[in-house]
C-alpha cells in the first residue's frame, strides 16, 4: 500500500509539471493560482490519506491562496 502511495504521489507532481510547461502563456496570476491549486491537491491529499474531499478542497484552498499572493 505504500508503494502504491508513492507510485501516485509521483504520477501527480510528474503531471502536474507537465501542466505547468505547457501553460508557458500564462500570466503570472494564472501561474500564481495554478501552481497554488497543485500544491494545495497534493497537501490535501497527503493530509486525509488520499480521500477526494481532501484533495479537492485542497486545490480550491491553494488555488485561492495562489490567486491572491502578488509578486
Amino acid at each position: 500500500m505504500k508503494i502504491r502511495k508513492h507510485i501516485s504521489i509521483g504520477i501527480l507532481l510528474s503531471l502536474t509539471a507537465l501542466t505547468l510547461a505547457a501553460c508557458s502563456s500564462m500570466s503570472s496570476q494564472d501561474e500564481n493560482t495554478a501552481v497554488g491549486a497543485a500544491v494545495g491537491a497534493v497537501g490535501g491529499a497527503i493530509l486525509t490519506g488520499g480521500s477526494a474531499v481532501g484533495t479537492v478542497g485542497g486545490a480550491a484552498v491553494g488555488g485561492v491562496i495562489g490567486h491572491e499572493i502578488g509578486d
